[in-house]
């Protein structure tokens, strides 16, 4: 069970991480809003639609992550967080710090991996 301070700590740190992830999301928003730009050449153009795919890549990965870090602070709210949804045992302090979203403890997601190998996801 997470003490109050862990949980403040926790709290903090995806809350800091989900209004970072926002505010990205609202600068490309706006940036793709605003541009206006035409562009005679062709290979101008297809660079130009080459980064504005990668970028908007990055930002649906970025959506998935803060639909994982609402979870995360709803799980924390709730009394849920740190706890392996598979196991029932807590998340070392560790494997919550450098993904603070898990919901599996370290030897539940190896397993998970394995598994998925096996069948060749």
């Amino acid at each position: 069970m997470l003490t109050s301070k862990k949980k403040q700590y926790f709290n903090k740190l995806l809350s800091k991480r989900l209004d970072k992830l926002l505010n990205e999301a609202n600068k490309t928003v706006s940036g793709m809003t605003d541009l206006r730009e035409t562009y005679p050449d062709p290979t101008d153009r297809a660079t130009m639609e080459s980064d504005r795919n990668f970028t908007l890549r990055i930002r649906d990965r970025e959506r998935k992550l803060i639909g994982k870090i609402r979870e995360a602070l709803e799980r924390l709210d709730e009394g849920t967080f740190g706890i392996c949804e598979e196991c029932g045992e807590e998340i070392s302090n560790e494997r919550l710090k450098a993904r603070p979203v898990t919901t599996l403890c370290i030897n539940c997601k190896k397993m998970q991996e394995n598994y998925e190998k096996l069948r060749g996801e």
